[in-house]
């Protein structure tokens, strides 16, 4: 055996849920921080928070 993975093979980790950030458009990838309140993470970061506040977006 020559250690490569066969054809159709994608590791064995399920890959992590993301969305985009509101305010800057960057993609979030899950964190196990958000495991519980995924659905309500709107933002990447506070700076964006803050920013988006700031602008009065919501």
């Amino acid at each position: 055996m020559n250690g490569a993975s066969p054809p159709g093979f994608e590791g064995h980790r399920r890959p992590l849920p993301s969305k985009p950030c509101r305010a800057c458009g960057r993609p979030m990838r899950w964190r196990r921080r958000w495991a519980r309140t995924w659905d309500e993470v709107k933002f990447c970061s506070d700076a964006c928070r803050k920013a988006r506040r700031a602008t009065g977006g919501g």
